[in-house]
């Protein structure tokens, strides 16, 4: 017996009434988070958040703001990331070149 091959609905976006960008400021403003965090709260993938945190660091300085990254640390040997410019994870430790490294957190302090 074979099955037939019925269409598929066509995907209904989620209805939102805030951007992408509004709701990661609005969590950022509750205290720090991880990319990951921030995407399963805006329902995005974490690639685009970085993207999203680069945009949201140059526009909170018009408002005398700052977007602020708790840096990464390694959890072998203790290093922390304090002169990393970048937003994203860093891959490997410098010191003892172990990968398992804490995400870095992100926040807007008041």
């Amino acid at each position: 017996m074979m099955k037939k091959n019925r269409p598929k609905p066509p995907a209904v976006p989620l209805e939102r009434h805030d951007t992408v960008r509004h709701a990661i400021l609005a969590a950022l403003a509750d205290g720090p988070h991880t990319a990951q965090e921030l995407s399963a709260a805006c329902s995005i993938p974490e690639k685009e958040v970085y993207d999203h945190l680069e945009h949201i660091g140059k526009t909170v300085v018009h408002e005398g703001r700052r977007l602020v990254m708790v840096p990464s640390e390694c959890r072998k040997c203790g290093f922390v990331f304090r002169k990393r410019e970048r937003l994203k994870k860093p891959g490997r430790c410098p010191v003892c070149r172990g990968s398992s490294i804490r995400d870095p957190r992100y926040v807007i302090p008041l």
